[in-house]
């Protein structure tokens, strides 16, 4: 049976709920209503009939005040109907006095408020029956748990009951968790079981469907286990000792005594000889098993003529098979046709269709993303190549990973960063374009990538060739920069401070007589020879750098 929308309303109601059952229930043209012998709120109330896609039980003509009557009979305690008022208070002008039903509208041929009708206002009120009170409506605070509460269901393209001979009973077991048998509609999904024969029914679409029915619907109505196979029906399967009963198909029964099928113990069904023999037999898609009883999967799979054509593959089933599309394929027809996936635009950049997949690319300066293959990232190949710049923004450009952006006369630029001069790598560095690689010397061996750890081998003097092409991880931090001791002793660091600070000295005071000469000068007055010279021989031969604003006071 296909999966149409009909089926998939039955799955809900079969399969939905709460796990809470009806104490009794009533059907009566296209409505079912349900009695539920459970304490709690009216808030509770609804959402627990909700779960079964109903509500709390409008009253609305006497026919159905009947039928609440019916259900209640002699129980004792209030009982929760959909009524309910949500203004602060009630409407005395209204036809149901400022209240309404659950499914928000105000409708009714019928009203049955008690003639004391409790007149006080409050923020939310809910309306209760009891026998006391001969199931007229009271008013009741929405939050005071009551004994139960009535639930109603509506629905559509429901089934009539099924014809009985006079030695015949049938039994019909709605969805909502209830038996019915006079009614004159049932709903759909609900399944009928005829006596004495046990043979079941369930209705879908308005039809009686005899069992096995589809497996994902109640085990197909068999009574132990149902298989599906997709190229025919559904079929029971019983446990080791019974076989599937020939009157029903559905129920498992053992052999009668001196039966010689009872001594098989057959797994599915037991076949009787012409000559008194018996030997066991399994249903299509199942094979019989070594031991002689039990029956097993069959590999149709290995069979060449299922599922014949391109781009189609038989997958094996539990008792049968089913013919699939090729990844990269799809169903048209009894064909499997390329799924052209570029449509769904899977690549950041270029995207090319190809049979049964597809291929990305990148534009130029660009190359696919290591851990994303379908996304690009930027790309130069080379020592510096032009920066990638926002069309509206010139000032406003991007460089590949390991570059840095230069500003020209002509543009911007990305130029590659030598990584190797910060030090990065605890011996050997070797710069790459947008990246660099690590190595070490003989007798060590490369840890995280930058670290070099002895490996207590006698080093022969040579290093190792660079042991890889890309930078550290970017989730590692970088190293701290390990330099080269300095081989300057304490003392020689001593004098070359001195020397340093005495050569510091000398220039400041040559600019200042340069200065003082200067500013006599243009005074029209002269500097002395001496001074000049000793000027001279003190700076020797440093250079005054004139700065712009200098150059401005001159």
């Amino acid at each position: 049976m296909d999966a149409v929308p009909g089926l998939v309303v039955l799955l809900f109601l079969l399969g939905g709920g709460t796990g809470l059952e009806p104490n009794g229930g009533y059907c009566i043209g296209s409505g079912c209503f349900a009695l539920f012998r459970d304490p709690t709120n009216f808030r509770t109330a609804q959402s627990l009939c909700n779960a079964k896609g109903g509500h709390l039980m409008t009253v609305r003509s006497s026919v159905s005040n009947d039928v609440l009557s019916i259900l209640l009979g002699n129980l004792t305690g209030v009982f929760w109907i959909g009524l309910h008022r949500l203004a602060d208070c009630r409407d005395p002008a209204g036809e149901l006095m400022g209240f309404q039903w659950v499914t928000k509208d105000s409708e009714s041929d019928f009203t049955n408020f008690v003639p004391s009708f409790n007149s006080s206002c409050s923020a939310h009120s809910c309306v209760s029956v009891n026998k006391e009170d001969g199931f007229k409506w009271r008013q009741t605070p929405c939050g005071q748990p009551a004994a139960g509460f009535l639930c109603e269901y509506s629905f559509t393209e429901p089934c009539a009951t099924l014809p009985a001979a006079p030695d015949q009973s049938i039994l019909y077991m709605t969805p909502y968790g209830f038996e019915v048998e006079d009614a004159q509609l049932v709903p759909p999904g609900s399944t009928a079981t005829r006596s004495p024969s046990g043979t079941k029914h369930i209705c879908f679409s308005a039809e009686w469907l005899q069992a096995p029915w589809s497996c994902e619907i109640q085990e197909g109505g068999c009574e132990h286990e149902c298989a599906e196979d997709p190229s025919d029906s559904p079929v029971c399967f019983c446990p080791p000792g019974q076989t599937v009963s020939p009157a029903n198909r559905v129920s498992c029964e053992a052999p009668a005594p001196g039966d010689p099928c009872a001594a098989l113990r057959c797994q599915q069904t037991c076949y009787t000889d012409a000559d008194g023999s018996a030997r066991c037999g399994c249903e299509h898609g199942l094979t019989l098993a070594g031991d002689g009883t039990s029956c097993a999967d069959v590999d149709e799979c290995a069979d060449a003529r299922h599922c014949p054509g391109e781009n189609v593959r038989c997958v094996n089933t539990r008792h049968g098979f089913e013919c699939a599309c090729e990844a990269g394929y799809k169903k048209a027809g009894v064909q499997c046709v390329d799924v052209d996936e570029c449509v769904s635009a899977p690549c950041e950049h270029i995207c090319t269709n190809a049979p049964g997949g597809f291929t990305c690319a990148c534009y130029d300066g660009y190359r696919p993303d290591a851990e994303e293959l379908n996304k690009c990232v930027l790309f130069c190949g080379a020592e510096e190549c032009p920066a990638v710049c926002d069309p509206n923004d010139p000032l406003l450009c991007y460089c590949p990973e390991g570059y840095v952006v230069e500003e020209r006369d002509k543009g911007m630029f990305c130029l590659d960063i030598d990584e190797c001069s910060f030090f990065y790598c605890d011996q050997g560095c070797t710069n790459m374009f947008g990246s660099y690689a690590c190595f070490c010397n003989k007798g060590y061996k490369l840890v995280d990538q930058y670290k070099c750890e002895d490996t207590d081998e006698e080093p022969e003097g040579s290093v190792t060739a660079p042991t890889s092409s890309v930078a550290p991880s970017p989730s590692a931090p970088y190293p701290d920069p390990t330099r080269t001791p300095s081989a300057v002793t304490p003392a020689g660091l001593v004098g070359i401070i001195v020397c340093a600070v005495l050569l510091i000295v000398l220039a400041v005071f040559g600019v200042h007589v340069g200065l003082g000469c200067w500013e006599r000068k243009r005074k029209k007055s002269s500097c002395g020879a001496g001074e000049l010279k000793a000027a001279e021989d003190e700076t020797q031969s440093l250079q005054r750098v004139i700065s712009d604003s200098d150059k401005n006071n001159i």
